[in-house]
């Protein structure tokens, strides 16, 4: 099953603080019946399908009554993708998402901020991406963004939070956080930020064109430690390479495996990865999906040995919070494996494969959580936790060499 990469940019959520014009009031008759066949399409198969309804606040059924009518009245198919991009929302979840929203369409979380929220409402800054727009434009953890664009944060917030919960649930104000604080798509933005009690400043954050990396590269570092950076695990040439610079480090005492920078990708690119470290089939991963209103039982997802040689030394493998989907699995899969120390921060904590999505008359796709993952002592790959932790600030690489280098 294909692992969808998450966009290097942030995730697009394809939604917007308020309904897009166009869109008439609910209770109009439909303009359009190729709207409302396309809705009751993804509706009905994320009712059947979506694996994370157990662990979410979201009344699906209320989803249906206050969206159905709004997409029968929908003006244009650009208004729909809008609609569509509520419904999404209401799932609160990083990994469910339209492909190709608006150009100027709300950004999803974690595009370079990774926030908390604060008692007073504001965000509380607890990671950076780094070399990212907010890296450059000199924002730090322990920061609070107090507002975006001159509108406090907290009114941001409201407009995106979800619409249909059965109760209160505080993963959805913090998933609305982290997108309020993304800003929109294409656009700049400007954060009033404090960074000591009565210390407010606007900090503006320009848009930066992305720079294309290499997917694999490699160095050695001192004391002869090997270290393996991977961008990505969504092109089968990644393991050619990474073959490539294992060959550098066959005797080297330790090795380096860097995914902090890693959006995911697909099993079918990591797995033979972890396979030049066994010696033997084993498993590293476990998975379920929907089975009526529950998730089925379990099964086990195995590596088999691959390559010319097997490399036996002491790897840790390098996480941030933009190390996601597969670059989750991978990290998963070598502890499990035996082989392997998560060393660095929490991850992205997107926890299921994804199935694809086109809706059969518009064209609009999508992708959604349908098969959360587990490692092998069946525990949700969304609560994973470093080994090594690093504290905000601290050098996670630094971190990694110390624990190569001790008993």
């Amino acid at each position: 099953m294909t692992r969808r990469s998450l966009l290097h940019a942030g995730i697009a959520l394809g939604t917007a603080a308020a309904f897009p014009p166009g869109i008439a009031q609910a209770g109009e008759p439909a303009h359009d019946v190729t709207y409302v066949e396309d809705f009751d399409e993804l509706w009905r198969t994320l009712d059947e399908r979506y694996c994370y309804f157990g662990e979410k606040r979201t009344d699906w059924r209320a989803v249906r009554q206050m969206y159905r009518p709004l997409a029968a009245a929908a003006q244009s198919s650009e208004a729909f993708a809008g609609i569509v991009g509520r419904v999404i929302g209401e799932l609160y979840d990083a990994h469910t998402h339209l492909n190709d929203p608006a150009p100027d369409a709300a950004r999803g979380p974690y595009f370079d901020l990774w926030v908390e929220p604060n008692r007073d409402s504001t965000a509380f800054v607890t990671s950076v991406r780094d070399g990212s727009p907010a890296a450059d434009a000199g924002i730090t953890p322990g920061q609070s963004v107090l507002a975006i664009d001159g509108r406090p944060i907290g009114q941001i917030v409201l407009d995106t939070m979800p619409r249909c919960l059965s109760r209160p649930d505080p993963a959805a104000t913090a998933f609305a956080l982290n997108v309020a604080v993304s800003g929109r798509r294409g656009m700049p933005r400007t954060l009033t930020v404090r960074s000591t009690p009565g210390s407010e400043h606007v900090v503006p954050v320009r848009v930066k064109q992305p720079v294309t990396l290499p997917n694999v590269e490699s160095r050695m570092l001192a004391h002869g430690i090997g270290c393996i950076v991977v961008r990505s695990f969504a092109d089968d040439a990644v393991v050619t390479a990474f073959d490539a610079a294992l060959a550098s480090f066959r005797n080297a005492p330790g090795l380096i495996i860097d995914v902090r920078q890693n959006g995911g990708g697909d099993t079918a690119v990591a797995r033979p990865i972890m396979g030049r470290f066994i010696t033997e089939t084993m498993p590293y991963a476990r998975m379920r999906r929907r089975d009526g209103n529950r998730l089925s039982a379990a099964w086990t997802e195995t590596v088999e040995p691959r390559g010319p040689f097997t490399y036996t030394g002491k790897v840790a493998v390098l996480t941030t919070r933009w190390s996601a989907s597969m670059a989750e699995g991978f990290p998963m899969g070598m502890r499990g494996l035996g082989r392997a120390a998560i060393v660095g921060t929490p991850m992205m904590r997107v926890g299921a494969a994804v199935f694809p999505l086109r809706l059969d008359r518009t064209g609009l796709a999508l992708q959604y959580s349908a098969e959360p993952v587990y490692d092998v002592q069946d525990k949700p790959r969304w609560e994973l936790e470093p080994d090594v932790p690093v504290l905000m600030g601290d050098d996670i690489l630094e971190a990694a060499i110390r624990y190569l280098r001790s008993a």
